[in-house]
């Protein structure tokens, strides 16, 4: 099981008094999940660090912009509270991120060690757990619809007892956790395809079997964790200046061989944009092409198994990577993997995009 200073049966109390999950709308709201709350912005201290802390929303006016998204569909989540956090993380874990210097280890922002803690708080932990609730929440509306789309979460380099590499919170792991007790779900897909290894939800899920995870990452750049690599049970370890085509060729490979050994439940999938050519971090030659070809081809997977899928933008530290997420999800749309009507022309259904979600 995940770690975690829970009980099984804190665990489960936690879970179902928890106000994340809620009801939606079939007919008024959309599985696309997004809060302008997810923006980090505080006196220009957030571009001391390479990832594009308003890319969450910059993703969103333009989808909205281009007509692809209804500003009135969008589902608003509600921020993880302590006691949500404790279904996972340990209360020593959530104890040291009062302490300003913890935060600014693991944003990766020097000056944060400088700031009051309860400006930490509001500026920067509040967004992350914003968008922890927005992952959250996407599990249960992908069971719901078929799909789910949370503009922000990801956060996977952090685990119940550390976080790092700008993840202060284990959304990933979390959303699991809720859609075993909440959901009924037992088998679950992690398609981990950030440039970096997922390291956290692979630690977190060390010894539950009931997750599968496919990771692709740069074996060149953080968070070289050898201990993390056991855990996964498809691991492609790719080189700094692996092109498009190689890329796209093993996602293919993989894809098959995993369908044909584990049928999940839900796919959680991790798309992460650090892969983009240019990209200071990830170090791949993945086209904007290349990115929509990559969630394409996860989305048609997930469509093929049957199953509902939640997507998360994670990781991306370009300012381009918010116009190619647009571009991909419209590709999406277009391609009829996802449905979103603009205006009041109809509502995504399960049925529309194939998805038996109520047969589940």
């Amino acid at each position: 099981m995940a770690a975690s200073v829970s009980s099984e049966e804190d665990r489960e109390r936690r879970i179902k008094n928890s106000g994340l999950y809620f009801d939606v709308s079939l007919d008024e709201r959309d599985p696309v999940v997004y809060s302008s709350s997810y923006n980090i912005s505080f006196m220009g201290i957030e571009k001391l660090h390479p990832f594009d802390a308003s890319k969450w929303g910059r993703i969103q006016k333009f989808l909205a912009d281009e007509g692809v998204l209804n500003q009135k569909r969008i589902v608003e989540p509600v921020e993880a509270t302590t006691d949500d956090l404790l279904v996972v993380h340990t209360e020593k874990y959530l104890d040291s991120l009062r302490r300003s210097l913890v935060v600014a280890q693991i944003t990766e922002v020097p000056p944060v060690a400088l700031l009051p803690n309860f400006i930490v708080q509001r500026k920067v932990l509040q967004p992350f757990r914003k968008q922890v609730g927005g992952t959250v929440l996407s599990a249960k509306l992908a069971k719901e619809r078929g799909w789910a789309i949370n503009i922000g979460g990801g956060f996977h380099h952090c685990c119940a007892n550390e976080g790092g590499g700008f993840c202060a919170y284990a959304d990933i792991t979390l959303a699991i956790q809720f859609a075993y007790t909440r959901l009924a779900i037992t088998r679950v897909m992690i398609i981990d395809l950030d440039a970096h290894q997922g390291n956290g939800h692979e630690r977190d899920f060390m010894n539950d079997d009931r997750v599968y995870i496919i990771d692709l990452y740069n074996s060149d750049i953080y968070p070289w964790d050898q201990a993390a690599k056991k855990r996964i049970n498809q691991p492609v370890a790719l080189k700094s200046g692996t092109s498009n085509e190689k890329y796209l060729a093993l996602l293919s490979q993989e894809l098959k061989k995993a369908g044909d050994i584990f049928k999940p439940e839900l796919v959680v999938y991790n798309a992460g944009t650090d892969i983009l050519e240019g990209d200071p971090l990830g170090r791949l030659l993945v086209t904007p092409e290349g990115v929509k070809q990559r969630d394409e081809m996860v989305f048609q997977f997930a469509k093929d198994q049957r199953c509902p899928i939640m997507m998360l933008t994670s990781g991306g530290y370009m300012k381009t990577s918010a116009r190619v997420i647009a571009d991909s999800i419209t590709n999406l749309a277009a391609k009829r993997l996802i449905s979103l009507p603009s205006g009041a022309s109809g509502s995504s259904t399960c049925t529309e995009m194939n998805h038996p979600c109520q047969d589940l």
